[in-house]
């Protein structure tokens, strides 16, 4: 396994803690600090999302 594959699936596996911490936290606590904490995590969930995009062009062959 090269080492940008492990790279993907630990990003991926943030966004998907981040967001389920995110519905986790909107279903459980309904104050303002809750709803506060739920977009934080999905703001960094988003930005995680938008990092995994750049990844693609690594580990190519670079072009010609």
């Amino acid at each position: 396994m090269k080492l940008i594959t492990a790279h993907r699936i630990l990003i991926g596996a943030g966004i998907a803690f981040f967001v389920f911490y995110a519905a986790i936290v909107l279903v459980r606590d309904h104050t303002p600090a809750g709803l506060a904490q739920a977009v934080v995590a999905l703001a960094v969930a988003v930005g995680l999302i938008l990092y995994y995009r750049t990844l693609k062009r690594w580990g190519s062959p670079p072009p010609s």
